[in-house]
């Protein structure tokens, strides 16, 4: 029996409708890692509750009632998957070894945790789970997710191609992360910065077990956004470089105007109104707009509020009674 002691961190938000089914289904896998000796019987699944509107913390706290190996958080408000996360994470690494984190809708595969395991006892610290393809998405989603990753390599900034937070971090990896304080947090491109050995586990990603997704199109582009301006500065450095560009062209198409108006070709007043709205005011929006999302976040990172605050934990409430 090994003495390595799992936790599975999963962030909930709404989950009502699909929460049993996943406690059902990693009960089993839990087991099964138990009787082969892969994990130490005192590991843990941990559901992160993220200000449920419906009864997905009661459930949480059914499930933990009824067996000691479903624990949970709470947090005191809805923060956003990647707070919830992070909250889960640093929560599990005072009991646990090892850490895994993981959707609550059951598309990430969970037979893939023995190889994850396996992983991290040959020396690896992180494990990423990496989708193999995408047949499951839209051609839509399929497209913009190629494009996301392509242009977040672009920008410099340090992500694994086609994962998601499905991952397993050893406790000296999340000591790591822990050192991170960004306030606008990015976890898949914070989690490569932390470094240490870490290798890939490929993996089919199957269709929502129930529920509706937590990511619409318009949360999507968000976190696409906050991916973008929390690891790089690029953005900035190419409304630098564009501004230089149209500064030259418009010197060129003043000099341009300014012979078509000396050798009477111009109409009146066509000169200086080309001139003086000629692809300026849109980048000029363009360049407002992008430096303001990083006046934002330095905003927002400046008050240093905390990422999230826990309501309630069940470990806690658990050794209190003891």
């Amino acid at each position: 029996m090994s003495d390595t002691i799992l936790y599975i961190v999963i962030p909930c938000y709404n989950e009502q409708e699909v929460l049993n089914l996943t406690a059902d289904v990693l009960k089993q896998k839990m087991n099964t890692l138990f009787n082969d000796g892969k994990i130490s019987t005192r590991s843990k699944v941990m559901f992160v509750n993220d200000g449920s509107k419906d009864k997905t913390w009661q459930i949480i706290k059914d499930l933990h009632r009824e067996d000691a190996l479903f624990t949970g958080i709470t947090l005191s408000r809805n923060r956003g998957h990647q707070n919830a996360l992070l909250a889960g994470l640093m929560t599990a690494k005072q009991y646990a070894d090892i850490v895994i984190s993981m959707d609550a809708d059951m598309q990430d595969d969970i037979n893939v945790i023995d190889r994850f395991i396996d992983k991290y006892n040959q020396g690896n610290d992180i494990v990423y789970g990496v989708r193999s393809s995408r047949k499951t998405d839209t051609v839509f989603k399929r497209n913009t997710a190629l494009a996301f990753y392509k242009l977040m390599q672009w920008l410099g900034a340090e992500t694994v191609y086609n994962h998601a937070d499905y991952r397993l971090m050893s406790k000296r990896a999340l000591e790591g992360l822990a050192q991170f304080n960004e306030v606008n947090l990015f976890l898949r491109g914070l989690v490569p910065m932390v470094g240490y050995l870490s290798d890939t586990v490929e993996y089919e990603r199957g269709e929502r077990k129930a529920g509706e997704s937590k990511y619409p199109l318009k949360k999507m582009t968000a976190f696409a956004l906050d991916g973008i301006t929390s690891l790089s500065i690029k953005p900035i450095t190419l409304i630098t470089k564009l501004g230089l560009i149209i500064f030259l062209l418009s010197l060129a198409a003043l000099i341009w105007i300014l012979i078509v108006k000396f050798t009477g070709h111009a109409t009146i007043g066509w000169s200086s109104i080309l001139i003086s709205i000629w692809m300026l005011g849109g980048l000029q929006l363009l360049a407002i707009g992008i430096i303001g999302e990083y006046i934002g976040k330095i905003y927002k990172e400046t008050k240093q509020r905390p990422r999230y605050i826990i309501a309630e934990n069940l470990e806690e409430v658990k050794d209190t009674n003891q």
